[in-house]
């Protein structure tokens, strides 16, 4: 990878060097800008004949093309977005956990994964035009509300679409990445003033072309998992802002202790069929999102939230170098209920610590 090696710490980002830029700018500019790889492996592959719940399966169609949609469950609603490189599947765990406490749960291959519509305009990856496949989703359902929860990727299409449509999100459950409101300037803008355009992972998997950085998905995928996860060394694990320790470094084993081999295989599978062009178009289309939600300027979210990071996460560690408390997490979303460090838990939480996570979804449901 062409990357700078002179590069500041996440920490020294965080500090007065200066620059025009606030403490406050910063946060809100790596919230937005800190957007990783969502692949989550284990749980996902699909639940055992066995289960007391079954899971439906569908296609659906929205207002642009066909969604590939799993439901498990009834009752009130919850839908499950996920980010990049992943499906629907990553989220079995979870919806089983929710069917079990009397919800609907509900998850879909987003645009551009699986089996789902997958445009090549990256111009088409806003997160309007996800806001609208969400919409649509719920609507072929006959849906009316929703609690929504996203990873990654996921988190920052949920925070937007519970933003634009409090009317149809009732409650939002960020995992991996907090939420920042709209600033004055493209949060990629701020990085690049302070000379890290050789540096930071997602430039270049913004380019044209980045899908072939990952074309061979039997080598990527378990890269992405391993070095990400809070299995490798501390000091060897991904770090966003240092290219010598990037996400596609050969992995020492084929499935992390933590992951479930089927599941591995699963999204292995699933990515040699449809390559990664589709996921990669979120980065692309980062910048032109900023573009058009202007109206969104400053717009706090009001909906009863919580958040949930794994504390040996790098893009966390990125985000908010110490702990965020709930008062600063707050001034963005004033009903914030609780924000959760998982520890010894790295990028692929819902995974990693299934269990955790599942109590905290269902106890947060339950309250709100």
């Amino acid at each position: 990878m062409s990357f700078s090696e002179n590069i500041p710490t996440s920490k020294q980002l965080f500090q007065d060097t200066g620059c025009d830029w606030t403490r406050r700018d910063l946060f809100r500019a790596s919230a937005l800008m800190g957007l990783g790889l969502a692949l989550s492996p284990t749980l996902g592959q699909a639940a055992p004949s066995s289960t007391a719940i079954p899971v439906r399966r569908q296609m659906v169609q929205a207002i642009d093309g066909p969604f590939h949609v799993l439901e498990q469950g009834e009752g009130p609603a919850v839908l499950f977005c996920h980010g990049f490189p992943d499906t629907a599947e990553t989220w079995r765990s979870q919806m089983q956990a929710v069917a079990e406490a009397g919800y609907r749960a509900v998850a879909l291959d987003m645009r551009g994964y699986g089996r789902s519509f997958a445009p090549e305009n990256p111009d088409l990856y806003t997160a309007l035009h996800i806001t609208g496949d969400l919409i649509a989703v719920l609507d072929a359902l006959s849906i009316d509300n929703a609690v929504i929860v996203g990873h990654d990727w996921g988190a920052y299409n949920a925070q937007h679409a519970a933003l634009m449509r409090p009317d149809r999100f009732r409650a939002l459950v960020s995992i991996s990445i907090p939420f920042a409101p709209r600033g004055e300037v493209d949060p990629w803008q701020i990085l690049r003033d302070y000379g890290l355009n050789e540096a930071y992972y997602a430039f270049e998997l913004a380019e044209p072309g980045a899908e072939t950085l990952f074309a061979d998905a039997q080598q990527s995928i378990p890269s992405i998992l391993y070095w990400l996860s809070a299995s490798p060394a501390p000091a060897l694990r991904w770090n966003p802002l240092d290219p010598h320790l990037h996400m596609l470094r050969p992995a020492p084993v084929a499935v992390p202790e933590w992951a479930d081999p089927d599941y591995v295989n699963h999204t292995i599978s699933a990515f040699q069929r449809t390559g990664f062009r589709g996921g990669l178009n979120y980065y692309t289309a980062f910048s032109r999102t900023f573009e058009l939600t202007a109206a969104f300027k400053g717009a706090v979210i009001q909906q009863p939230a919580l958040y949930i990071w794994g504390a040996a996460d790098g893009l966390s560690q990125m985000l908010h170098p110490e702990t965020p408390s709930l008062e600063t997490l707050r001034e963005a979303q004033p009903n914030l209920v609780d924000q959760i460090r998982l520890e010894n838990v790295g990028h692929w939480v819902q995974n990693e610590a299934a269990d955790r996570v599942n109590n905290a979804l269902t106890s947060f449901l339950l309250e709100i």
